[in-house]
């Protein structure tokens, strides 16, 4: 019988098994039916669909190759810093002492390598590639990682270094062709830079000759583009001849941003009547481009959204399934007791547990709405400080610095975009570009009929100070300039730094109608005060006799 028992139970569990396997089949098929259809959205929920069945399962292997697949997505629609996150989350799951994870340790560290290459973090990225390298078990996908982290080393700087990897590919004896030529076209223009007596044409040629052979459509795109650039000083005929080749190239392969690309330079080497039309041609082309992928990040944001509100919605109701039958089993082990003694300890334990649960209740409730309270504070100050700003430029200048404020727009984006995530303001802060930035700032209040003079504001001045005590002065100062440009009808600000020893003073005075008497303090006051206070610091206010209004700020900066 017991026999029989254990069977039924085996046999359950691989029939549970094998019917995961078959739906995570399913689903991966799907997904890449998807991708090849260019249906990018919809394959990423199918991955995330089969994420969900993995966890379910328990099987890290497939949580991993499901989260790598929606990093691709996400970094072949820009969203950079959504596809680290995706990169890293995948490592997590990946065993580094199991050989089978190879593949996917070396294939994720490439693109996580590539995306944060894009984000101008050089140093990060060579790390990641030589990871890749690392766990790589094929030699053509070594050479590709090599090849990548070559070209990041010149975009750093660092040619000598990118030469003698492409000299290590090209030396290889198992050579590949599509490979070996992309190698020597990179070595070749890597040389031309460094070496000015050597001419790349005959190495270029033979690329290009290799390419043709094999039909490489990607590969002659690179071939083109690189001898158009050569000829453009030298023949320009041969540069637009190349230039036409490599936008025919694209244009077939139908990826944008290769066109764009393929179009600026045909666009550069045309003729003067040729090249007006191509750009407007070009113009319309960036900015479709422009929409397509803004929509598209924000596509991918409501779908991971979506997401992460459906699993909470599961989670939830996973708790109150277990709530209601730990309820069932708490009454039925009281009646089983059936003493008086038994009775009166179980409704002890009942009323024990019901007011703790309120109580754990209450104090969850109050950290929440804490946390809401301080995001709200975050956003006031970050975003909507920010936003009036924008205004303020915009209703104050005649000639609007379109590209300045759609940069500022990304900014504050970016930032609530990081209050979102709790990412620590600290990890944006520029200290070599402070100064610079808080002087841009406080002058962005000044209009034709009010000056903003500042004093002290150096360099200097700012190298001692910590991170935290820069991030708070610099919000204390916007509160202090928006309530300014609100209520004060200032016509003159002045905004004086000074450092004795181990304080940092800050002098602020308008001449506007100061602070009235009967005036509480509001929430842009009592986040001045609650700022300066969490920096250690000191603030007063006094309202001038004659009218305007000083404020004196004082800090530790050791």
């Amino acid at each position: 019988m017991v026999i029989f028992i254990l069977c039924s139970c085996s046999n359950k569990k691989t029939q549970e098994v094998t019917a995961v396997r078959l739906d995570l089949s399913k689903n991966y098929q799907r997904a890449f039916d998807y991708l090849e259809k260019g249906r990018s959205d919809s394959a990423f929920i199918a991955f995330e669909k089969i994420k969900s069945l993995a966890v379910e399962a328990k099987d890290s292997l497939n949580i991993a190759r499901s989260l790598i697949q929606m990093a691709f997505i996400l970094r072949e629609v820009g969203d950079y810093y959504a596809s680290q996150e995706f990169s890293l989350e995948a490592n997590r799951y990946l065993d580094s002492t199991d050989t089978t994870h190879k593949t996917y340790f070396s294939s994720n560290y490439n693109s996580l390598a590539n995306v944060t290459s894009a984000l101008k973090d050089v140093q990060n990225a060579l790390e990641f590639y030589d990871k890749a390298i690392q766990y790589s078990t094929d030699s053509l996908n070594t050479k590709e990682f090599l090849n990548n982290k070559a070209r990041t080393l010149s975009d750093a700087g660092k040619g000598n270094e990118a030469l003698r990897i492409y000299e290590q590919i090209l030396n290889d004896r198992n050579k590949n062709d599509n490979e070996y030529a992309r190698s020597l076209t990179n070595y070749a223009v890597e040389r031309e830079k460094l070496d000015k007596k050597y001419n790349p044409l005959s190495d270029l040629q033979k690329a290009l000759r290799i390419r043709l052979g094999r039909n490489d459509q990607w590969g002659l795109n690179s071939s083109f583009n690189h001898l158009a650039l050569y000829y453009e000083d030298k023949i320009p005929d041969s540069a637009l001849h190349y230039a036409k080749l490599r936008y025919d190239i694209v244009s077939r392969l139908k990826k944008p941003d290769e066109c764009l690309k393929a179009l600026y330079q045909l666009i550069a080497v045309s003729p003067e009547d040729k090249a007006k039309t191509l750009f407007v041609r070009y113009r319309a082309l960036g900015d479709s481009l422009q929409r397509v992928r803004s929509k598209s990040k924000n596509q991918f944001a409501l779908i991971r959204y979506e997401v992460e509100r459906s699993k909470s919605a599961n989670l939830k109701l996973e708790k109150d399934i277990n709530d209601k039958l730990y309820s069932i089993n708490m009454q039925r082990l009281l009646t089983i007791g059936g003493s008086i003694v038994v009775s009166i300890l179980g409704i002890f334990g009942y009323v024990w547990y019901k007011r703790r649960k309120q109580r754990l209740l209450l104090e969850n409730n109050n950290r929440i709405k804490e946390h809401q309270l301080k995001t709200s504070r975050k956003v006031h100050d970050v975003v909507a400080n920010g936003l009036y700003r924008v205004m303020t430029e915009i209703e104050n200048r005649d000639d609007i610095d379109r590209e300045g404020i759609l940069d500022r727009l990304e900014g504050m984006y970016e930032k609530s975009r990081d209050i979102s995530y709790e990412v620590p303001t600290s990890d944006r802060i520029d200290t070599q570009l402070y100064n610079e930035s808080l002087g841009i700032m406080l002058r962005s209040f000044a209009t034709e009929n009010r000056q903003v003079i500042l004093a002290g504001n150096d360099l200097e001045q700012w190298t001692a100070v910590p991170v935290n005590v820069k991030i708070e002065i610099e919000q204390v100062l916007q509160e202090l300039m928006v309530n300014m440009r609100k209520h004060s009808e200032a016509d003159r600000v002045v905004i004086r730094f000074e450092r004795a020893t181990d304080i940092l003073h800050i002098y602020y005075m308008d001449n506007g109608i100061g602070i009235p008497s009967n005036v509480k303090k509001g929430n842009g006051l009592n986040s001045i005060v609650n700022r300066v206070e969490s920096i250690r610091g000191k603030i007063t206010f006094v309202n001038e006799q004659r009218g305007g209004l000083k404020v004196h700020i004082s800090t530790p900066i050791s």
